[in-house]
């Protein structure tokens, strides 16, 4: 599998809000940097974060690459985000952000193995 189809399975996995389909894109030593500085470590911790995310279902994102980068046995991907939410009380609001996906291929299979997210 080519790298950008990859990224392609674990974006649509992410906008489908597919728990399955994300993990299988996820490496078990994963980390993941959310905007607030918080870091998850490992692929337990990101699918129960994930988990309660994806059972949200009044959020929305839009994803645009700025860039990707592929080399030997590692690739990522800078993309920029919009997203669309709504707070506790309903009001609607929208961040902006860089979503970094850096990617390592093992046994023939691109996996996730940090992803970051900055607020812009």
């Amino acid at each position: 599998m080519e790298f950008s189809q990859a990224l392609d399975a674990h974006l649509t996995a992410i906008e489908a809000r597919d728990l399955e389909g994300y993990l299988a894109t996820v490496h078990q030593d994963a980390s993941l940097i959310l905007p607030n500085g918080t870091l998850l470590r490992g692929r337990d911790a990101i699918a129960e974060f994930h988990a309660a995310w994806f059972a949200d279902t009044d959020w929305s994102l839009r994803a645009e690459t700025v860039r990707v980068e592929t080399g030997g046995e590692s690739a990522f991907a800078l993309l920029s985000v919009e997203y669309d939410d709504r707070d506790p009380e309903g009001k609607p609001y929208q961040k902006l952000y860089y979503l970094t996906l850096y990617f390592t291929r093992a046994d023939g299979r691109w996996l996730l193995v940090h992803d970051q997210n900055t607020f812009c």
